[in-house]
């Protein structure tokens, strides 16, 4: 293929967390069931400081620190000046602080990416690795609705449509989330969403899902050919997501779920259902194929690995 004709490569910023915890000492236990939004609350110089780090880089696209914002979540941090928790009347101004701090922090020409965990990442022990719900969020009518009741914290924000370029939905382990998720966004006015401009995609979105441990597959057990059909029918919005992707997962494992999604991609787009030319989205876990243990709570390198970042951007910038 001629380079001239490939699609540009944008860098995301990631690792928030893991930023904040091995640069800045930062602690998270289960007294910051925010993570690290917690910051927000009772160290945005430290949260300013880290994601000023991402500026400086600098990187296309900067993410706020909003992966684990949930009502939910909100309610259980206890802090001196909030001892029952923080009620939804007091939350826009934390999520205002949230688009202030990215936006202070990015490159001039940079954007801000709104980012948004699965349900799983607001459950305590998290679970957006393994998909494994309570029964009160289970299906995709209860994740429709947690999803929009999330999203209405920020619909809060003042002029946030002009604020943030984009909407990431991340760590996706399960069909009927991806499904719900999509179900958030039409333009239809007979839609059960809301009218916000949000809703209504003008703010373009991407959604990306994980594949933990060996397998191809969701944590759920879903395909790619499923995942990719949940991604990008019509059957469930009228609305196309700007990107689709990969994220949290083994570096190792792109190439071949680069492939699978190329597959699945153009087998649906010969079907003559795919309205438009989604944006690969890819940011798996440890450029250098460090793999997180779950006993030491460290990031660990295996034993003779090649490093496949470059290969694995080359080839996805073919894909797209």
């Amino acid at each position: 293929m001629d380079e001239a004709n490939l699609a540009p490569v944008l860098f995301l910023d990631g690792g928030l967390g893991t930023s904040l915890e091995d640069k800045y000492g930062v602690k998270f236990d289960e007294n910051t069931p925010l993570w690290s939004s917690h910051l927000l609350i009772d160290d945005p110089r430290t949260l300013r400081a880290c994601q000023a780090d991402f500026g400086r880089v600098p990187v296309d696209i900067l993410l706020t620190a909003t992966y684990q914002v949930s009502a939910e979540a909100f309610a259980r941090t206890k802090t001196p000046n909030h001892p029952q928790g923080i009620g939804r009347r007091d939350i826009s101004a934390f999520l205002n602080l949230a688009v202030s701090i990215a936006e202070e922090a990015k490159a001039p020409e940079a954007q801000v990416a709104l980012s948004l965990g699965p349900y799983g990442a607001c459950m305590i022990p998290s679970q957006e690795y393994s998909g494994k719900y309570d029964a009160e969020h289970n299906s995709l009518e209860q994740l429709f609705n947690w999803h929009q009741d999330r999203l209405a914290l920020f619909e809060q924000i003042d002029h946030l449509g002009s604020r943030i370029s984009l909407v990431a939905f991340e760590t996706v382990p399960r069909l009927d989330e991806i499904k719900a998720i999509r179900e958030l966004f039409t333009r239809s006015p007979s839609s059960k969403s809301s009218s916000s401009s949000l809703l209504r995609g003008e703010i373009p979105f991407w959604i990306s899902c994980v594949f933990p441990g060996d397998a191809y597959t969701l944590p759920d057990g879903s395909d790619i050919d499923q995942v990719v059909h949940a991604l990008l029918s019509p059957e469930y919005s009228d609305v196309l997501p700007w990107g689709i992707g990969i994220n949290c997962t083994k570096v190792a494992k792109l190439p071949r779920l680069v492939e699978m999604y190329g597959r699945s991609v153009s087998k649906f787009a010969s079907s003559g259902r795919l309205t438009g030319h989604p944006t690969l989205v890819l940011y798996p876990d440890g450029t250098n194929g460090e793999v997180y243990d779950t006993v030491t709570k460290t990031w660990q390198a295996p034993a003779g690995h090649q490093d496949l970042m470059v290969s694995t951007i080359r080839d996805a910038v073919m894909w797209s």
